[in-house]
């Protein structure tokens, strides 16, 4: 079994490993021989601190071995096939996480593979933060019946948590300018399984929310569009006034890294509301988690 998607993932299989997460992290003693002797590799294309950091850490707090491999030192699908690598690699490795832009080199390592894979981040998914998303909503108030709004980019992320929110019986707003959008075909499936509500209106979205969630306007890879973005994301903000619209006790997310005075206001950033350390903490537990699961 891999985790390359959220889509892929049955509520089963998510809230098992959200109820590990939690477990995990309030018994981490319990658990730190638990994959002793495993090895577990970290691959990654694009930059990264709360992945790599969280991972590497969630493996060694297992009694397993991390190695962190480079693209650089790879050359995935330029000096190697992503198929060559994989069919190498898990001649070493008994999970494999993957960072990288392109989706479809994480599902051809998979395909190649009888290992594990885990999509650490990829173009059309970040499961793995996901995960740690409803990890944090559920310590604040039970995820089913929870109503999300997310505003901003309809990106990997957006996607994750639209489809982890609905599979956990929450609804969720997603407001975007006219053309961010999330992708129609991940908004089918979600709408398949919960309530899945789009506009433009970042105020409609965050009207009665319990969670109001927001990322960076431009992604790696998005630099040279960074001054566009912000001009067409500009009225998207999470400031104090949209948290006054959300619901009482709402509380504010983000993945992070936050590009403060963009899409978030240091006064939310910094308030009472704001779990996002909260969050960033709880992608080890999630990372534990995901392991623990996936390698019984």
């Amino acid at each position: 079994m891999s985790l390359l998607s959220i889509g892929e993932t049955s509520a089963e299989d998510l809230r098992a490993m959200l109820e590990l997460g939690a477990a995990v992290k309030a018994d981490p003693d319990g658990y730190r021989t638990a994959l002793a002797g495993r090895s577990i590799g970290l691959f990654f294309q694009k930059q990264s601190l709360r992945t790599w950091v969280s991972c590497d850490v969630a493996a060694i707090q297992l009694g397993s071995h991390p190695i962190v491999i480079r693209n650089e030192q790879t050359g995935l699908g330029v000096r190697e096939t992503p198929d060559d690598v994989g069919r190498v690699l898990e001649r070493y490795l008994d999970l494999l996480g993957m960072r990288v832009f392109d989706h479809a080199d994480v599902t051809a390592i998979d395909r190649a593979t009888d290992m594990p894979v885990v999509n650490l981040l990829s173009d059309r998914e970040h499961p793995c933060q996901a995960i740690a998303d409803l990890m944090t909503l559920d310590e604040h108030m039970p995820v089913a019946g929870s109503r999300v709004a997310y505003l901003g980019d309809g990106n990997n992320v957006c996607h994750s948590l639209m489809l982890a929110t609905v599979k956990a019986g929450g609804s969720i707003a997603v407001a975007s300018p006219p053309g961010y959008a999330p992708d129609a075909d991940v908004v089918a499936q979600a709408r398949e399984v919960g309530e899945v509500t789009l506009t433009d209106d970042p105020y409609e979205a965050a009207a009665g929310a319990d969670a109001v969630y927001t990322d960076v306007w431009a992604s790696m890879g998005q630099e040279e569009e960074a001054a566009l973005r912000r001009r067409h994301f500009a009225r998207f903000q999470v400031d104090d006034r949209i948290m006054e619209t959300a619901g009482p006790g709402a509380i504010f997310l983000h993945c992070l890294p936050a590009h403060r005075g963009e899409e978030v206001t240091d006064s939310v950033m910094e308030s009472g509301q704001s779990r996002v350390f909260d969050q960033a903490e709880n992608r080890l537990h999630a990372f534990k988690a995901i392991l623990l699961h996936l390698l019984g």
